[in-house]
Formats: structure tokens, sequence, C-alpha cells
């Protein structure tokens, strides 16, 4: 009787495990996508991977001049932090990227004051980011940037 006790008790101790992968996961109804090759790579001159939405298509980076082309498929609405300034991206970004500096950027707008400004330059400074638009300048922390913003209006897929 005590080895059937025993018996009984084992299986019930192992029950748990036994049906712990029995059943499918639920997917994550909102999971973080992983950084695209570009969101990587403005890591690796010293960016948080935000500066760019999440809609990367495809980019081109020659290392030799630091000329960059981000095609984003699309043109994109986001709101920047931390003031909450509507932000257009179009279709195609272009610039050139070295540590710590990203200059004659075109294709990013930033509504502020009534009009619209394109951000012409990008510096990291310590834990800042300066915004460049024409001479005027802008300093942000560059944690307000560290997630990657969607494009408003647009599908996760597009």
């Amino acid at each position: 009787m005590a080895n059937s006790l025993f018996f009984c008790f084992s299986l019930l101790l192992l029950l748990p495990f036994s049906t712990q992968n029995a059943y499918p996961k639920t997917p994550d109804p909102n999971p973080i996508p992983s950084p695209s090759p570009a969101h990587t790579e403005l890591t690796n001159y010293g960016f948080p991977i935000g500066l760019l939405p999440s809609a990367v298509k495809n980019y081109t980076l020659d290392r030799t001049s630091g000329d960059f082309i981000v095609d984003l498929g699309g043109a994109c609405k986001v709101t920047l932090p931390p003031d909450n300034y509507l932000a257009t991206y179009s279709k195609k970004i272009t610039g050139k990227i070295v540590q710590g500096k990203i200059a004659e950027i075109n294709g990013i707008s930033v509504r502020a004051f009534f009009q619209w400004w394109s951000i012409t330059g990008i510096r990291s400074s310590g834990d800042n980011l300066v915004f460049e638009v024409g001479v005027v300048t802008a300093k942000y922390p560059s944690k307000n940037f560290d997630e990657s913003p969607a494009c408003e209006g647009r599908h996760s897929s597009s």
C-alpha cells in the first residue's frame, strides 16, 4: 500500500511538468519587433533607434563616405517625445552619418510654432541629442528616443 501511495504521489508531482507544454502558447498581442539593420546601424554610430520609425524597409550605407539612404516604403507620420511634436518622414531619407553626428539630412520635418521645419542634422552630446534646424538647435535627452515609433495610421506590416 505504501508503494502505491508513493506512486500516486509521484504522479501528482509530475503531472504539472508533463502538461506544461501540452497547450500551445498564446501569441503576444503586442510583440516588440526586433530592430532592423538600419536601427542597429544607428546604435553603432552612437544614436538611439528611436530616431527612425519602425517601418524601415531597406537602407544603404557607404561606410567610406557615410552617405546613407533609408527607405520607409512610404511617407510616415509620428509624434516625437517629449513635447509631442508631429514629425513627417519622406518615403526616402538621406544624409551623411559619422560617429556622433548625422548631417545633410533630407526627408525629416517637424511641426513647431505653427510651421514645418526640416531637420538638417542631429548630434549626440553626452546623454542628449541636439537637433539642428538650419542654424537653430534644440536639445533633448536621448533616452526619449530609446523606442522606435510606429508610423501613425499604418499597419506594422506595411
